[in-house]
């Protein structure tokens, strides 16, 4: 199983990623800096959270233009799987990979905290290691995480069975949407089902030192279905 991971000026999460990564699989994933061209022949992309380029312009617009991205993108038109993860799904967004945009919280303020995350649409390549319906605790941490596309956008992403995660409420409160994401969307994937996208951080609930292990449950579905 090879895994490639991005890193951009600015990034964050890339260690973090790479070391949950390694520990799923018991290999090293390479490490790729944004200038690079080689992205070390992946079965699976990741591109991690963080504030690429200090999310000037717009999160993930400057760092979508960087060379690494082209030869990802290439990597996806050849049917490779990609996942991009808070920051890295403000990138794909920029790059056209996956529709809609990622705008300001509905607060106007950075939301750090746990969201109940529910999965949908498992017959997608890279969702097909879940059950839809799965429940799953994972951390958020952004400040523009509000998934917002129109409303035709928003029909094309239902009707394609592009939702992929969504939040949930656990017992019934009224907050358990972080950011006023449109129709509660905390993921999504491309047409063909091998892109992915999601606000909320997997790599940070990989244990219970950490207060859960359902980051590693996640990563590791991903990573399985990456293989087949």
């Amino acid at each position: 199983m090879n895994i490639s991971v991005i890193t951009f000026p600015g990034s964050n999460c890339d260690r973090d990623v790479i070391t949950a990564a390694a520990e799923i699989t018991g290999k090293q994933p390479t490490a790729v800096w944004h200038k690079d061209t080689d992205l070390g022949n992946p079965d699976l992309v990741i591109i991690p959270g963080g504030f690429s380029f200090g999310d000037y312009l717009r999160c993930g617009a400057i760092a979508s233009k960087s060379p690494a991205m082209d030869e990802v993108i290439e990597h996806s038109l050849r049917g490779g799987m990609v996942m991009g993860i808070c920051n890295g799904f403000q990138v794909l967004v920029e790059t056209g990979l996956l529709p809609g945009a990622l705008i300001r919280n509905k607060g106007l303020k950075f939301v750090c905290r746990d969201t109940n995350l529910k999965t949908h649409q498992s017959g997608k390549d890279i969702m097909a290691g879940f059950e839809d319906g799965e429940e799953m605790i994972i951390p958020v941490a952004h400040n523009e995480g509000q998934f917002y596309a129109d409303d035709d956008t928003l029909k094309r992403i239902q009707d394609n069975g592009q939702i992929a995660f969504t939040y949930a409420p656990i017992n019934g409160e009224d907050d358990y949407n972080p950011n006023g994401a449109a129709l509660d969307i905390a993921g999504i994937t491309s047409e063909n089902g091998r892109v992915l996208g999601m606000m909320p951080h997997p790599e940070r609930k990989m244990s219970a030192t950490v207060g859960g292990a359902d980051g590693r449950r996640l990563l590791t579905a991903i990573i399985e279905a990456s293989q087949s």
